[in-house]
Formats: C-alpha cells, sequence, structure tokens
C-alpha cells in the first residue's frame, strides 16, 4: 500500500481544550482522581466521571496527541499506520514455543486513544454466555449479559454507512442504540462482487454456513456483514467521541500527554488495606507526582497495568524480592492468566479486478480515492478491509472424540472466526488480485503472562502470550482450514472466481497443516486477562468484582486486563462496556449516600 503522510488538516483540528502537551500547563497536580492510560477504556472513564461537576479527573497518556493523525483517522489506512514506529510501544514478545521459537510483535498504541486509534476498528461483542461466564466467575450478576446489555447502548451511537445503501436484512435495530457515544456504523458496499460471493455462499450451504442478520445480538454464530467503529467516514476512537469538543471543554477534565506513569507512590495502610496517594510519572527526563484524593484509576491496557502494579510493589513476593522491589502487596495472579486470540490465513488470487488491489498497486486510483475522502470523506478510504465475519461452532463430537473438553463458555458461542477480505494478508505479486479468509482462535487453552526483569520502571516488560501451547488450539485451528477449504470446494458461487491457492493446503496432513499454523500464525493483538477479575473471597485474581484492587483501598483497573477470559470476538467492545460500567461504580461509590 502507499504510504500516506501523517498530516494534520484543516477540517480536522478541533478545540484542543484541557488537553495539555506539558505538565507546567496544568493548573494543578492534585485531583480526586486520576486515570493512568488516555486508551479505550480510560477517556471513558473521564467521561463519565467529569459528568459530575463536583469530581475532577485528570488523565495521564505516554503517547502523543491522535488530532489530525490522518492514517490513524482514515480507515483505509489501517496497515500504513500500523507501520510507523512513532505511535506505537513497539513491544515484542518473548521467543514463543508454540511458533517455532518465533518472537511476534505485540502492537499498543502510543496515541491518546490508545488501541481504540489503531486497532481494525472491528465491533463485535461476542457471545451472551462470554459475559453470563464473567458473572458465573465473579459472582457477580452485574456482569451478565442482560445487565451490561444497557452499558453497550450507553456506548454505542448507530450510525448510517456514508454511501446511505438501504441496510435492511444487513442488520438488527433493535439490538444497537442511537443515543450512545461512540459511532458503529456498517460498511459502505465498496467491493460488491466480493460480497455477492460471500453472502451467496450462505445460500447454498445454510446448514454450514448460516446467515446473521446480526451478530452483536449476543447471538454470533453464522456468516453476516461487519460492523465497525467508524462514523462519517471516518475511524472512530474513544478520543474522537468520548474526549470529542462538547467533553473536552469541561472545566473539570484535564487530559496531559507524554506523561509516562512509573509507579503508585505515597503508600499507607488504612484499616489493613493498602493505599496510594498519588502516581509517579515521567515527561521531558523529570519526575512528577501527581495526588488522588478519592481514587487512582489504572486503564494502561493488559501490559501497562500489571507492569505499573509491579513496579509499585504489587504482585508476586517471589518475583518483587528477586528484582529488590519491596512487596507491597501479595498478589502472585498480576501479570498471569494472559490471554490473545491466534489468528492466520488463507488466500487465492481471484478472476476480478475488483480487490483491494486495484487501489493499492494503482497510484493513480489510490490518489483518486484520498481525494474523495478529503473532499467528502466518501469512497473506498471509509472503510476497512473486511467485509463479512462468520463465527461456528465445531461439533461437540469432534472434541470428545479427540479427547478435548469444549472450551467455550456455552453453546451459542462460536469457536473459530472467518473474516472474510477482498485482498490479501500478506504481499501480493504486482498484478495479481486476491482475496483472504482470516481464521482465529477464539477460546484458547494457552496462557501467557507479562512481568518485569528489572526495577527500571521505563524497562519493556517480558511479554509473553503462549500462543499455541496447548494441543486443543492447534486442533481448533486445524479444523477452521478444514472449513474454509469445504466452503470454497462446495458453494458453486466461488466457481470460475477463484483462480488458485496462494498456499494449497487441499489433502494435507494434520502435521502439515499445524506447521502451516505455527509458521504464519500471528496475534489479534487482543491481549487481556492480566489482571483479571475473580469473586470476592477468591484466594486468586487481582480485582474483586468491583474493579478495586483485592487488599487495596482507593485503588481499580477498569481496562481489558481484568477480563476473567478473552471473549467470542474482538475485544474493543467488551472493554467499552467494562468501562463503562466501571465508570458507573466508581460514580456509585462516591455519589451521594
Amino acid at each position: 500500500m502507499f504510504v500516506a503522510a501523517v498530516l494534520v488538516l484543516t477540517y480536522l483540528t478541533r478545540c484542543s481544550g484541557k488537553i495539555y502537551e506539558d505538565v507546567s500547563q496544568l493548573p494543578g497536580l492534585s485531583y480526586d482522581f486520576i486515570v493512568v492510560g488516555g486508551g479505550t477504556a480510560g477517556n471513558v472513564v473521564a467521561n463519565r466521571l467529569t459528568e459530575n461537576p463536583n469530581f475532577s479527573v485528570l488523565v495521564l497518556e505516554a503517547g502523543l496527541s491522535n488530532e489530525g493523525v490522518v492514517d490513524s483517522i482514515v480507515p483505509f489506512l489501517l496497515e500504513d499506520f500500523l507501520q510507523q514506529p512513532t505511535y506505537e510501544w513497539n513491544y515484542t514478545s518473548v521467543p514463543q514455543a508454540g511458533l517455532n521459537g518465533r518472537n511476534v510483535a505485540n502492537l499498543k498504541a502510543f496515541i491518546l486513544g490508545g488501541c481504540s486509534a489503531h486497532n481494525g476498528m472491528v465491533y463485535t461483542r461476542g457471545a451472551m454466555d462470554d459475559y453470563d461466564r464473567f458473572a458465573a466467575v465473579t459472582g457477580d450478576p452485574g456482569w451478565s449479559w442482560n445487565n451490561l446489555l444497557p452499558f453497550f447502548f450507553k456506548n454505542e451511537k448507530w450510525t448510517p454507512p456514508v454511501d446511505h445503501h438501504d441496510t435492511r436484512g444487513q442488520f438488527n435495530p433493535s439490538v444497537h442504540s442511537s443515543e450512545g457515544i461512540n459511532s458503529v456504523s456498517l460498511s459502505a458496499l465498496t467491493w460488491p462482487e466480493f460480497s455477492h460471493h460471500v453472502i451467496q455462499s450462505t445460500k447454498e450451504l445454510p446448514n454450514d454456513w448460516p446467515f446473521n442478520v446480526d451478530m452483536n445480538s449476543g447471538k454470533p454464530l453464522g456468516l453476516g456483514w461487519i460492523q465497525s467503529t467508524i462514523g462519517g467516514g471516518k475511524r472512530s476512537s474513544s478520543a474522537a467521541s468520548y474526549l470529542g469538543p462538547e467533553f473536552i471543554t469541561r472545566g473539570n477534565l484535564h487530559v496531559l500527554l507524554h506523561a509516562q506513569v512509573s509507579k503508585l507512590v505515597n503508600s499507607n495502610r488504612v484499616n489493613g488495606k493498602i493505599t496510594f496517594g498519588g502516581v509517579e510519572f515521567a515527561q521531558g527526563g523529570a519526575l512528577f507526582t501527581a495526588k488522588a484524593t478519592k481514587e487512582i484509576i489504572l486503564s494502561a491496557g493488559s501490559v501497562g497495568t500489571p507492569n505499573i502494579l509491579l513496579h509499585s510493589g504489587i504482585g508476586s513476593q517471589k518475583t518483587l524480592s528477586h528484582l529488590g522491589i519491596s512487596t507491597l502487596l501479595d498478589l502472585p495472579s498480576v501479570g498471569q492468566n494472559a490471554t490473545d486470540h491466534p489468528v492466520f490465513g488463507l488466500g487465492w488470487t481471484v478472476n476480478s479486478n475488483q480487490t483491494q488491489e486495484s487501489i493499492t498497486q494503482n497510484t493513480t486510483r489510490f490518489n483518486e480515492a484520498f481525494a474523495e475522502w478529503n473532499r467528502s470523506h466518501t469512497g473506498p478510504f471509509t472503510s476497512e478491509t473486511t467485509t463479512q465475519l462468520a463465527w461456528l461452532r465445531l461439533d461437540n463430537q469432534m472434541f470428545t472424540s479427540n479427547n478435548f473438553t469444549d472450551p467455550s463458555p456455552g453453546p451459542d458461542a462460536p469457536h473459530i472466526e472467518f473474516a472474510f477480505s477482498p485482498g490479501t494478508l500478506g504481499s501480493t505479486p504486482p498484478g495479481s488480485h486476491t482475496i483472504s479468509v482470516g481464521i482465529a482462535v477464539l477460546h484458547p487453552l494457552s496462557r501467557g503472562s507479562v512481568t518485569i526483569n528489572s526495577s527500571n520502571p521505563f524497562a519493556s516488560p517480558i511479554i509473553d502470550a503462549g500462543f499455541l501451547l496447548e494441543d486443543l488450539d492447534i486442533f481448533t485451528g486445524r479444523e477452521g482450514i478444514r472449513k474454509v477449504l469445504k466452503l470454497f470446494n462446495q458453494a458453486p458461487t466461488w466457481q470460475g472466481y477463484l483462480v488458485a491457492p496462494t498456499m494449497d493446503l487441499e489433502d494435507h496432513s494434520d502435521d502439515a497443516l499445524d506447521a502451516y499454523i505455527r509458521s504464519t500464525m500471528f496475534p489479534a493483538y487482543h491481549l487481556v486477562s492480566t489482571a483479571a477479575m475473580s469473586a470476592k473471597n477468591a484466594g486468586y485474581g487481582v480485582v474483586d468484582p468491583d474493579l478495586l484492587v483485592k487488599g487495596a483501598s482507593g485503588l481499580r483497573i477498569i481496562d481489558a486486563s481484568v477480563m476473567p477470559f478473552v471473549i467470542s470476538g474482538h475485544t474493543q467492545a467488551a472493554t467499552y462496556v467494562i468501562a463503562e460500567r466501571g465508570a458507573d461504580l466508581v460514580k456509585k461509590a462516591w455519589g451521594p449516600k
């Protein structure tokens, strides 16, 4: 793809409000609440808390401003944006035993909006079974699907697609909200030929690939149209939405950029629980301390949050003492239970020029499409690269006959995700046109960790996602390949459209398919569970169901790290709903008694 310059365009500029670049610009360093991390969750929390004019909130964000960063704002330019190290933490995993010793990237955005400013913009809530399992594990019915649905609605602002095509039969309005803050939309019909073949498959193989009019109903099984956090042809990140012009001008909301938190400071014990009076952060080579009079809320994500906890003396005493860090709170679960979706893909060349290569390999067409987006926020640059998603379960008999137990949370939760794209997952030979299907294992048994090997809080944490360590995960991926091959072989719509596979996997042995998966797998960048919630009296976990850190007072975690299990879908929507409910819990704790 042609790399578009990262520009500040005049029509994108908004009032910067209370977003500060330098600590000296802040009116002070004492607030009721300090939110560590201006990412997907942190900006939700800051927005909702400052609805109360009596609460003052400071958001500390290590990264750069999102304002005018076109490669983030324009959905089609995602791949260009991910190649820019300026906006990344540039983390890499340790060698992965399940991937033949390969290191893999762990993309974490270094920009206001966090992962919502650089993710694939896919909006999937997962299955109701996911959240009902959250409720069962934590003993808190507030985490069930039915009780979280109002928070999904509170987050979501359903927005018509920019081409204003007839969307009847492509989604179910009754399971969506137009009253929220973050835009969610169907894509424009940019690739009608490819989309026709995908949807036609559901008519020709309805038993194997049933059509699902709306995968966000809580029952995602089937194949349907993708929904994305895009509004008006632009990415809708947490920074663009929850810190939008109507919110950031609040006098009680301040956001400080370039502020990397090192640790929690000024510890004390009150009624047997550890408390922290402030947060230490670095900016411009100097250290500062911000004081929180009510709560410190960690929203630094599944890597940042355990990293800060460990350097603050919260974690496994064995790990901390080895590094010379005093243990203030012995919580061995900090940084453990790390889970991500393993992803790999299949590709085919096709007998059509209506693929993404018609833009990415054609300078004239690329420039025309970019110019159209600049003029009117319409055209192919308004959509990300996937058109449909499918969610399928494996037969229960397949698990039992192979001595496995079903890893899913319930009968309406899929085991595998399939992402259909009119383009390639890798490099494309000049002049060729390709399609691809991404395959994700949704309930991996493999677990990893995020930990530290230095007492320097600014050293990179040690990230081990533990990919494909369990036989069940590779088995599930293998069956995913076979489902896709069967689809393209048996659905008549694909005959004459497909030319040849980019990697021929027909009639391959289990060992050959396993080798393909291990050599080509990459992360979904859905890392969760490194500060997981558990029941109030559980002997494991990091936070209680109210998201307060176990054994601490005035310290809460509100981000993707608290999920006890990864959900049956992309984690963006789940993180938003955790933040919405988390903010509600904080407001109730400090509201009128």
